[in-house]
């Protein structure tokens, strides 16, 4: 699939949470996880592979990458806000 296409299938994934991603250099990406109502960053990844197309596995690859680094950042939220 194309990478506007893929990022399209990303927003589904993600939402509520607000989803974009643009192409840094032609074999890399940056994403973004924010809150919809707000517009703050929830998360920002650079660096993240990809292509201007993409197989479904890649795309599957990139959802789980996003989903681990939201899962390593959870703890450290969840402590601030407790704070």
């Amino acid at each position: 699939m194309t990478f506007p296409n893929a990022c399209q299938v990303m927003r589904w994934h993600f939402h509520p949470l607000g989803f974009e991603a643009s192409m840094d250099a032609p074999r890399s990406m940056v994403a973004r996880l924010f809150d919809r109502a707000t517009g703050q960053t929830l998360l920002a990844i650079a660096g993240i592979p990809c292509a201007a197309i993409m197989a479904a596995s890649d795309v599957e690859r990139i959802i789980e990458a996003v989903e681990a680094e939201m899962e390593a950042f959870v703890p450290a939220m969840a402590l601030r806000d407790a704070g």
